[in-house]
């Protein structure tokens, strides 16, 4: 199996993307991929540079027995795309300044997470929603939604990963 990198990316990095990384991460580990895929989180917006998680973000992950402790703010950068075969971003806000920042030579995936969900719960949504504003019901949303891409993306590198090494790249 090649080695993958994925990058999370939201507004702030201190609600959705720290989530995503957190979760995915959890996931690749208990997958015994932790040493093939490379997983960091990022925002758009440098209000919280060098912050940790929001509060009730880490809370709510906590609840499920996700850890997002260690991970700080950081703002994306144009390195971000040499470094990254998948830039993920939360919401269509975010997506359209990460393909303004996007250089002619990048070839990885830049997509929507919820494009890598399956869950039929989640088909009147095309985005992550930014919990920040909201009640604690939002958080508990984002990280159910989070769970479920989560696990399609995972599949979807994986099912790429066995395509490309049977091709031979």
């Amino acid at each position: 199996m090649s080695t993958v990198s994925v990058l999370f990316v939201c507004l702030g990095n201190i609600c959705r993307s720290p989530t995503a990384h957190a979760v995915f991460q959890q996931i690749v580990n208990a997958q015994e991929l932790g040493s093939k895929i490379q997983v960091d989180s990022a925002g758009t917006g440098d209000w919280h540079l060098g912050h940790a998680p929001d509060a009730r973000s880490t809370a709510t992950a906590a609840e499920r027995g996700y850890d997002l402790s260690d991970l700080r703010s950081r703002l994306v950068t144009s390195a971000d795309f040499t470094q990254f075969d998948y830039i993920i971003a939360m919401d269509t806000s975010n997506l359209s300044n990460l393909q303004v920042m996007r250089p002619s030579e990048f070839s990885g995936e830049l997509e929507l997470f919820l494009n890598y969900t399956a869950k039929e719960r989640y088909s009147d949504y095309t985005e992550v929603p930014d919990p920040y504003l909201g009640g604690a019901d939002g958080f508990e949303l984002v990280l159910d939604m989070i769970e479920d891409a989560s696990l399609g993306l995972l599949n979807h590198i994986k099912a790429h990963i066995q395509q490309s090494d049977m091709a031979g790249g």
